[in-house]
């Protein structure tokens, strides 16, 4: 028979990586510039109450977080130090990965966001962000 402390620390562990598991969710997308082209370097704020994140999108403009907790976020796209998109309510769901991809179509990148929401494929929620020009 295992010693007690052991049989203890091993039922942590367990409640440990279900709870973990059971309430998190994945958040990935896809910055590219004004021709298409990916975006290297880029900084992908994830925001919500009492919880902030930052990831920088690779080579290929990809970004990808997982084991977010199961919620709404405020995700902002920052290039250079500015703020060139902003999604106040990006929502996540358990067991179903959230793209939320970041295109800056226009000249010049301005706040004013158009949500495209597309129907779920392949068990994703996707939106797509294209930044307008200011008018």
């Amino acid at each position: 028979m295992l010693p007690k402390s052991l049989m203890l620390s091993l039922v942590g562990v367990i409640l440990v990586t279900f709870n973990v598991l059971a309430g998190t969710s994945v958040l990935e997308g896809v910055v590219k510039d004004a021709t298409g082209r990916p975006v290297k370097g880029a900084d992908v704020r994830i925001e919500a109450k009492n919880f902030s994140k930052t990831l920088k999108t690779d080579a290929n403009g990809r970004y990808v977080t997982d084991s977010l907790p199961v919620g709404t976020y405020k995700v902002m796209l920052v290039i250079n130090g500015q703020v060139k998109a902003s999604v106040p309510d990006a929502k996540t769901q358990l067991g179903k990965p959230t793209q939320l991809n970041f295109d800056l179509s226009g000249k010049r990148a301005s706040a004013n966001v158009e949500k495209v929401r597309r129907s779920p494929a392949y068990g994703k929620d996707i939106m797509d962000i294209r930044v307008s020009p200011p008018h």
